[in-house]
């Protein structure tokens, strides 16, 4: 770790008998960076980062006294820094293409005449299959032993091509499949809240810090791990070895002080800061928690809190080093030097919190009492839209008629070879899904006690109702088993259906035909309720309408009641065995009967147990054969795993940019389009382009698996691009889901069809967006389907931070408008649009955050239009990676000794 020390912050720490080489913030405060000990936490930590990595190139003396500077300027002067994480955290949805892109990465370097064998992760990455699972049977004891042998079905060409890399590159673990969701194995085992690295005979420490390809890694800043979600293309460059470019970020203060009122769980917590700080609006920047509360928190809590920062808008939610953290890195398992080592360092490095701690300086601070914390729901369609417990049935009433344009006296309609009927606000998906509560015992804890007490009085589910469990960890089944609670759980079909995460990414399996069909032909608004974080439209399930978020005991009495109509606050939810009516309040549990369960089963010798050979795998796992040595050998018939075309013709210098003359227009878009609207997701319906391909390769409807398992086929997920069944494109107004008109023809299709026929036609295509273009999930496939489908250009009003890096690190330019948006040009999509500025033969040449003009012209009336625009390249690494034609290209360039190499130098 070269550093040139300009403060001479290097020093030594002695914990027990080892001693330990870290950059010291008190030593950097008495050489000159003054202030820097009221600097909040999660701002230490990125200066300690660039202390450690000052190179005089990257990292300079001017970028220290910036952050420095934060004290008085609080975040609001524009500065540049390159952050490097000490690891990357993927899981197998976003990971396999990352993983393809590597391997083809390596035929790239053979082609260009150079080692393939430089291609390799330069930082530690650790890959977590999780999100492949799918709950195809539920509601039995076989349920999960089912579900793993599908998912091997399912999944074995992209398993085999896992396996491979994890013998073939460096620096990289896999996680085999059934052992917990990402987030959850990173909390309990894989984080160590202080990373080190051996440099010659000395150890170095610093804080641990991360990014991953999930947008949720955020969770682990609940054990004061910085860190956060990127794209796949952003994991990527910081894999092999690129700095992260970001700007100094403002830092928003979140004050807790009281304590959760009985009733009240963490998810309503979670839910009530989500919709605090989206009113407030934190997209870009940092939140820190902070204030009197934190000592009561478990870490449990606070990485519930901190899982839902995409939720909230925020970069990351960061809580500090405290005795909680130090009691919980214990309770896991870790090492006890570790352990020592991580209190020893926070302690010296001014990051300990403590009822003693001052309060650093914030940007702005927001300061919630918890005690006001009530239960709690997010829904019908947004993370955001919280409603109380006691609202939700009437909110559900008014979200029927306004959202949903049904009307409130609909009648329930028979399903077929059913005794029963179902209608509007049916909940036909119960799930306690992994990620944001199932790392949290009291929760899960709290619905195994309701659903003890339930089962005790003799209630059911309702048989409409799809249930399922999905813990985030092993860990959980072993302490729901020692509580007695997961027969309870299995009594009312909470079985157990996989680790993973399943509902919340769309991997919620199909309903019952009978009962996909009555919602299908009678337009019901059917219901799920998710122990998630996600719930935008057509996530969950292609049947399902509404969807909402809430805790694991509020699934399981939705569960019970069967509909979002039902008020479970005040109505009975069901009948005991004698016919009397069950209220909600007859079967919630008690805090103390929640800790106390808490405090007896879960061990600290279930973590060491299960975690003792993560990297194994079960038999089906050490049953696959690894093929292929540096390079791999595609298979060409393979439906999963393909050989992108990103490096075709590729050559050592750079093609030059230029102008995007006379392009069409493949979508308009409005506000608050999301990567889930933009990247493919969920299942894959027979009559779409991506079901097309795959029926022209044999395979059969059955067995087309979801998008998210295929996203090591570029074939597959461009068609699949911008075809989510609820996006509504402005071309075609009257039709929803992926369609558009190729002009001038104005012949009607999807939009693959269409961008497929304006690439033989030799068109470049721009998208135009509204405000907050690309929310959502950090998918890197929304840029890469984007530029695969021929699209160079982005309008759009605003951009999530991911997806706007992401489309630059694909090639395509961000431009935002700097006017009002497109509905004031009358867009209607027959337009020509040619931009100018961004060739390299300008005289000017493109600067980060230039301003540009956008031409217009419509042949229906041969009038010309022009408005200006800001080109969104921040920076002068983003500008590096576009005119390289992409990250990508940069990096391998860069390792193979090209021009930008050369240039670095």
């Amino acid at each position: 770790m070269p550093s040139n020390d300009s403060f001479k912050t290097r020093q030594d720490l002695s914990v027990g008998r080892k001693k330990y080489a870290y950059y010291s913030l008190p030593a950097a405060e008495e050489a000159g960076l003054t202030g820097i000990s009221r600097l909040p936490r999660s701002m230490k930590v990125l200066l300690e980062n660039l202390l450690r990595n000052e190179d005089g190139v990257s990292v300079t003396e001017a970028d220290l006294r910036a952050v420095a500077a934060w004290i008085d300027n609080k975040g609001s002067v524009e500065h540049e820094i390159a952050f490097r994480p000490a690891r990357v955290l993927m899981q197998d949805f976003t990971g396999v293409p990352a993983v393809v892109d590597l391997a083809a990465m390596r035929d790239a370097m053979s082609a260009l005449g150079s080692d393939p064998s430089k291609i390799n992760p330069l930082n530690p990455v650790d890959l977590v299959i999780d999100h492949s699972v799918m709950v195809d049977h539920f509601g039995t004891p076989g349920a999960f032993t089912q579900n793993v042998e599908r998912e091997y079905e399912r999944n074995i060409e992209r398993y085999k091509f896992l396996r491979w890399g994890s013998t073939s590159f460096n620096n990289f673990r896999v996680v085999p499949p059934g052992t917990g969701i990402c987030h959850q194995v990173n909390l309990e085992n894989l984080a160590q809240t202080v990373w080190t690295a051996d440099e010659g005979k000395k150890t170095v420490a610093y804080p641990d810090t991360v990014v991953g390809t999930d947008s949720h890694t955020t969770m682990i800043n609940g054990l004061a791990v910085l860190g956060w979600g990127v794209g796949g293309i952003e994991a990527e460059a910081a894999m092999l070895g690129q700095p992260i470019p970001m700007l100094i970020p403002e830092v928003i203060g979140f004050k807790l002080t009281g304590k959760l009122p009985e009733g009240a769980t963490a998810t309503d917590l979670v839910l009530t800061v989500t919709q605090m700080l989206r009113k407030k609006g934190v997209v870009g920047k940092f939140v820190e928690f902070f204030g009197d509360a934190i000592a009561g928190m478990t870490i449990e809590d606070q990485a519930t809190v901190a899982n839902m920062a995409p939720e909230y808008g925020a970069t990351c939610g960061f809580f500090p080093v405290s005795a909680a953290t130090i009691a919980y890195l214990t309770a896991t398992g870790r090492d006890k030097a570790r352990v020592a080592l991580v209190e020893a360092y926070a302690k010296a490095q001014g990051l300990w919190i403590d009822e003693t701690s001052e309060d650093p300086v914030f940007t702005d601070v927001l300061e919630l009492n918890m005690a006001d914390v009530v239960p709690s729901l997010a829904g019908p369609k947004r993370p955001q839209d919280k409603v109380e417990l006691t609202t939700a049935a009437p909110a559900f009433e008014t979200a029927l008629g306004e959202v949903f344009n049904r009307a409130a006296d609909a009648p329930r309609v028979a399903v077929e070879g059913e005794n029963f009927g179902i209608g509007d606000g049916d909940v036909v998906i119960a799930a306690i899904t992994s990620c944001t509560n199932t790392s949290n015992p009291s929760v899960l804890i709290a619905a195994g006690l309701v659903a003890r007490k339930a089962h005790k009085l003799g209630l059911k589910v309702k048989p409409w109702v799809k249930t399922s469990l999905a813990p985030g960890s092993q860990v959980v089944t072993d302490y729901l088993t020692a509580a007695g609670l997961q027969a309870d759980l299995d009594a009312l079909g909470f079985n157990l259906v996989g680790y993973g995460c399943t509902t919340c990414i769309g991997n919620s399996g199909p309903l019952d035909p009978a009962i996909s069909k009555a919602i299908n032909d009678n337009g019901l608004v059917a219901t799920s309720v998710l122990s998630g974080n996600r719930n935008f439209e057509g996530r969950v399930n292609p049947d399902v309408q509404a969807n909402y978020l809430a805790s694991p005991p509020l699934v399981v009495a939705y569960a019970l009641a069967g509909s979002m109509r039902i008020d479970i606050s005040k109505d009975p939810i069901g009948q005991d065995k004698k016919g009397k009516d069950v209220f909600l309040k007859d079967i919630w549990p008690t805090s103390k009967e929640i800790a106390d369960i808490q405090k007896k089963s879960v061990t600290p010798a279930m973590f060491a147990k299960r975690y003792a050979d993560v990297f194994k795998g079960d038999k089906h796992w050490q049953g696959i054969k690894v093929e292929g040595g540096q390079t791999y050998a595609w298979d060409d018939t393979s439906t999963y795993v393909q050989n992108p075309p990103y490096f075709e013709g590729m050559t050592m210098e750079p093609a030059p940019v230029a102008d995007i003359v006379e392009a069409r227009v493949l979508a308009i878009f409005g506000d608050s389009i999301t990567t889930d609207h933009i990247s493919p997701a969920g299942s894959i319906k027979k009559s779409s382009p991506a079901g097309a391909y795959l029926t022209d390769h044999g395979v059969e409807a059955l067995d087309f698996n979801s998008y998210g398992a295929r996203r090591g086929n570029h074939e597959v997920m461009m068609r699949g691009t911008f075809a989510n069944i609820r996006i509504r494109n402005k071309i075609t107004p009257e039709i929803e889901g992926g369609m558009t008109k190729h002009f001038p023809s104005q012949d009607t299709m999807s939009i693959y069809d269409a961008a497929m026929r304006y690439q033989a036609e030799g068109r470049p295509l721009v998208v135009f967006a509204g405000k907050e273009y690309g929310t959502g999930s950090s998918r890197d496939w929304a840029a890469k389907g984007t530029r695969l489908l021929g699209v160079r250009a982005v309008i759009a009003e605003s951009y999530e931070r991911i997806h706007r890096s992401n489309l630059i690190g694909m090639g395509v330019v961000p431009l935002q408008f700097k006017q009002e948006g497109w509905t004031r040009l009358g867009l209607t999509g027959e337009e020509i649009v040619t931009i100018r500025g961004l060739s390299d033969a300008n005289v000017g040449k493109l600067r980060p955050r230039q301003d540009l003009w956008v031409e217009l012209f419509r042949p229906s009336d041969g009038k010309m239009a022009r408005f200006p625009v800001r080109c969104r390249i921040d920076n002068a690494t983003e500008m590096d990676y576009f005119k390289a034609g992409g990250v990508m290209p940069y990096v391998l360039r860069n390792l193979a000794g090209g021009p930008e190499a050369i240039a670095a130098e």
